[in-house]
């Protein structure tokens, strides 16, 4: 997935204490300001977007560290 595509969600939906374009795909997004709440904004953005549904298993900090998690998870999704 692209990881321009998820910044641009990030932006709109996590209300980070940081600019998302300037995050780099590892950073950790809870050390930019992510929260429980901001998590399921962005979970469902994500979701409507991509057209896809984390399973139980992907909905913790491990996947949601960082935008190249992220991808990876959206890209397992797609696949599925």
């Amino acid at each position: 997935m692209s990881a321009q595509q998820i910044r641009e969600l990030i932006a709109q939906h996590a209300r980070l204490s940081v600019n998302a374009n300037e995050l780099g795909e590892d950073a950790d997004l809870y050390s930019a300001g992510l929260t429980s709440l901001t998590t399921v904004n962005l979970m469902l953005a994500l979701e409507d977007h991509f057209n896809v549904e984390f399973t139980d298993k992907m909905l913790g900090r491990k996947t949601f560290g960082s935008i190249r998690l992220l991808s990876e998870a959206i890209q397992e999704l797609v696949a599925a």
